[in-house]
This record gives structure tokens, sequence and C-alpha cells, in this order.
């Protein structure tokens, strides 16, 4: 009669002992790397070298245990107004990534009422985060978030706004007065300004850029309409302004490449080419951009750099460092939808 096979015990976790001595260190150095502490304390090469033996070895440190022991949860919650928005899906990425590199998690949560006031979606934000990271919200949409005293971090957002932590902004105006520049330089002066209805800071900064950037030069005629964030709401009101007595517009400047897709639409059902008879441009270089045919041009925006630096500097907040100052960059993309104005500029 043969025994039945012995289970082998399973193999002992490595600790952070054996990464101290694979890496030729103490234990409080490997504390001070996991913990992200080690900046001003331990070189870079030691810190990369107790990453590496952590790596092989396949360690793995207990945040749990450490949590507790610094009162933290290691995450973070990011407010956003849409899920359906592909920007705020890149800005989600960015943020992950540093959070990941740091062992923290980011939690993504779509304000119910929009832009409008958040709800907290735990019983105590307090007890269940470290901090809050908001994009393109107003800061006084978070006042029940901010009531829990955790610190927030602003993106894309109102720098009037008092009592936020850290913010991070993309130079929004600067992109708005490169698609004037364009247009103008183009030899376009009648223009539409199809804004977003919505009602936040970063659109009224593209309206506000828009028309101080036409209106410096002499000739330039401007008209504002404004539609939802969707294509079919963009292809209707850009419709009734292609549509209006007077001399037709020779361009349509979008807040959104949503926005543009559907006056490129509202082109074609009026018998229009795009940019023979009309240009039109863009705003945020989604994937719509390059699908659309003509290609969009546009304005790039960095969202997963926003991302990336809207969880730095919570993490710099965290430890009582300064987040890095100043705005991110933004430039402009110039492809097919945008050319010079017919050589009338009359009505077809």
């Amino acid at each position: 009669m043969t025994s039945a096979p012995q289970s082998q015990p399973a193999p002992a976790r490595p600790t952070s002992r054996d990464v101290a001595r694979a890496a030729g260190v103490s234990q409080a150095t490997v504390s001070l790397v996991f913990g992200d502490k080690w900046r001003g304390r331990v070189s870079e090469a030691t810190a990369d070298r107790v990453r590496h033996a952590a790596h092989e070895l396949g360690y793995q440190p207990n945040l749990a245990a450490r949590s507790l022991r610094l009162g933290r949860t290691r995450t973070a919650l990011l407010v956003v107004p849409a899920l359906t928005n592909e920007f705020f899906a890149r800005v989600y990425t960015g943020a992950a990534v540093v959070a990941a590199e740091h062992g923290f998690g980011v939690v993504l949560y779509p304000s119910p009422e929009g832009t409008g006031s958040a709800r907290d979606p735990f019983a105590s934000a307090r007890a269940s985060l470290d901090g809050v990271i908001a994009s393109s919200m107003a800061a006084g949409a978070l006042d029940v978030l901010r009531g829990a005293g955790l610190p927030l971090v602003m993106l894309d957002s109102d720098p009037a706004d008092t009592g936020v932590a850290a913010r991070v902004n993309l130079d929004i105006a600067d992109g708005m007065r490169q698609v004037a520049e364009h247009l103008l330089a183009l030899g376009h002066r009648r223009f539409v300004h199809l804004a977003s209805a919505v009602d936040t800071w970063t659109f009224a900064v593209r309206a506000q850029a828009l028309h101080d950037a036409l209106g410096a030069v002499p000739g330039t005629s401007v008209r504002t309409v404004t539609a939802p964030l969707d294509v079919q709401a963009g292809r209707e009101e850009a419709e009734h302004a292609l549509g209006a007595s007077g001399p037709r517009p020779t361009a349509i400047v979008c807040d959104d490449d949503i926005l543009a897709a559907g006056a490129c639409k509202a082109a074609r059902r009026l018998g229009l080419r795009v940019p023979d008879d009309l240009s039109v441009t863009g705003f945020d270089d989604l994937a719509l951009a390059t699908a659309v045919e003509p290609e969009l041009t546009t304005v790039q925006l960095p969202a997963e750099q926003v991302g990336e630096r809207g969880m730095a500097a919570l993490l710099a907040v965290l430890d009582g460092r300064p987040a890095e100052p100043g705005s991110l960059p933004v430039h402009l993309v110039a492809r097919g939808s945008a050319a010079p104005p017919p050589a009338d500029g009359q009505r077809s």
C-alpha cells in the first residue's frame, strides 16, 4: 500500500530583511525606498538597487500594515464630470501610472451632476482616502469632499478658486490663440465660434482668448453660438449659423473636437466642402480628430501628462513638499480641415 503524496510547504514570502541583504543595505533603507521617503536620505542608485533586488526576489511590501501605521489608505479619488469623454480617461491613465509607482491606487469617480456639486461616494471620505484630484470642475463643486479636510488638487480649473492644495493647468488660452493666428494667417476674417454650453472655467477661457485674438485684427467678425458637447447638437447649431442671412462665415472655430465633427456634418448637409468652402477647427485632439475626413486641425492637450502631474502634486502635498509649478504647454496640430478661404469669399 502506497502512502499519499506529501504536500510541499508553500515557499516563504521574501521579507524586507531579504531585500536588504540582497541589495547590501539596511532594512531601514528598504523601508525608506518603499515608503517613498528616500529622496535626500539615500542616493538614487541605492534606491534603484533596492527596487531591483525586490523585483528579483518577488518582494511585495505589506501596504495594509504600513497604512495602519501611518494612518493612510494610499488611495486617491479622481473626480471627473463624465466617463464618456476620452480626455478624462487619459487623465486617469496618467494619474494611475504615477500612483502605482508609489504604491497608491486611484478611484475614478464621475460626479453624478456633471460639473455640478459632487457627492461623497463613501460613508466617510476622510476614512477612505488620502486626497482628492478633480479635473475640469469648479472647486465649489467639491465642497462636500473638501469638508472632509482632505487635500484637494485641481486640474484644468480656475486659478482664482481658493482652498486648493495644488493646481495643474493647461495653457488653454494660448491654444485658442494658436487657432486664431493659424486661421488669420490663412486669410479668414469671418468666423463662427461654436462654443460649449458647459459652464466651466476652461471653456470660458477659450471664448475669451478667441475673441481677444480676433478682435485685435481689423475687419474680422465673429458670431458665437453654443451647443451641448454632442455631435448632433453641434451639427444643428452649425447648420443654423451657416444658414443665417448675410455673408457666410469662412471658418468655424469649435471648443471641442466633438463639436467640430458636428460642424463638418453640417457643412456636408449644406453642400459645402471642408476645407474648400469652409474651414473647421477643433480642440483637445481626441481620437475622433483623425477619424473624420478630412482630419481635424485641432489643439493637442497632453491629457495623460495632466494626470501624471496631478498625482505627483498630491503626493508632494502629502509629503509636505511644494508641487511643481507652471502650466503645461499645448500646441496646434494642423491637418486637412483648415485651408485658405474661397477666393471670392461669397456665399455659394
